[in-house]
């Protein structure tokens, strides 16, 4: 995350806005950033061109979301400082359109206008696909599981031939914020189809422990870099899981205190940019879910 660019935290008045608000606040105090809270009123009948509002140091006095965000900020001095913004529109193309000059992103799983059943709403996962910088999707707090008093913990799934660089920076870099052990999740792919007999294969076949083999030997020279040069102070847990990598994040999400995914680099069907595994980890994912664009 580059520190000198604000972290913007949406916010509309939930609870789970709330929540994110918090952890927006701690990860913007933690990079020496300013942090932008923002409120998007959803209709207006002369609406505000985007590009005229300005983060102000005091909240709009006619925005009460704002105004209870400074009076949840009142007395504590684990408040970076903080600007505000109230303004109108579509909710979801406004945090985008904000994003580009922002270098984290920060929403609650779920707001005031979706059905409370839904594990992540729209503008989470519109904003974690097209969104121009990194975003953090906070879950609801009871899908939350925080190891209170234990070492803090960064996930990171990594598949060597498609995670960006830009992932393994930010993963390495919330690690070295935090003093948290990273760890390393890298999937390789089951060698024996179903129902078939790994005596029967054709020679040549790679083993599973070829496979392993191979896919430890990626994952450590995408580390390296990283780990020798520019992290020398951060402890990297490496993973290597057979089958699903999306599966092994969800169950890391348990006792880790943020999951780092990257973005697809390439466009999909549907238009989007978010593949299954950062799609699966959002909506069933424990902890904080960082999702990474690649620039």
């Amino acid at each position: 995350m580059n520190s000198t660019l604000p972290v913007i935290a949406g916010v509309d008045g939930s609870v789970n806005s709330l929540r994110a608000l918090d952890w927006a606040a701690g990860a913007a105090r933690l990079a020496g950033a300013t942090l932008h809270v923002v409120h998007v009123w959803p209709v207006t009948p002369m609406p505000r061109a985007l590009g005229d509002a300005r983060p102000q140091p005091v909240p709009d006095p006619a925005d009460p979301v704002l105004q209870e965000v400074q009076e949840r900020f009142a007395g504590r001095g684990d408040v970076p400082e903080t600007r505000y913004l109230s303004t109108h529109g579509a909710s979801t193309s406004t945090l985008i359109r904000l994003s580009a000059q922002a270098g984290l992103l920060v929403l609650g799983s779920r707001g005031r206008g979706g059905f409370t059943s839904l594990l992540l709403g729209s503008a989470g996962r519109a904003a974690a696909m097209r969104a121009a910088c990194p975003v953090v999707v906070v879950p609801d707090e009871r899908r939350a599981e925080p190891g209170a008093g234990a070492q803090q913990r960064v996930v990171l799934g990594l598949h060597p031939e498609e995670t960006s660089e830009e992932a393994v920076e930010f993963a390495f870099a919330e690690a070295e914020r935090r003093a948290a052990v990273l760890r390393v999740v890298t999937a390789y792919p089951n060698p024996y189809p179903l129902l078939v007999d790994p005596d029967d294969l054709p020679p040549g076949h790679r083993t599973s422990g070829e496979l392993e083999a191979h896919a430890g030997a990626r994952q450590e020279e995408r580390l390296r870099p990283f780990a020798e040069r520019h992290y020398p102070k951060v402890t990297v847990d490496p993973v290597l899981a057979q089958g699903d990598v999306a599966g092994r994040l969800v169950a890391a999400s348990r006792a880790a205190d943020l999951v780092v995914v990257g973005r697809h680099r390439r466009r999909l069907r549907d238009g989007g940019l978010m593949g299954s595994v950062a799609n699966a980890v959002l909506l069933h994912g424990h902890c904080p879910t960082a999702v990474i664009p690649v620039r």
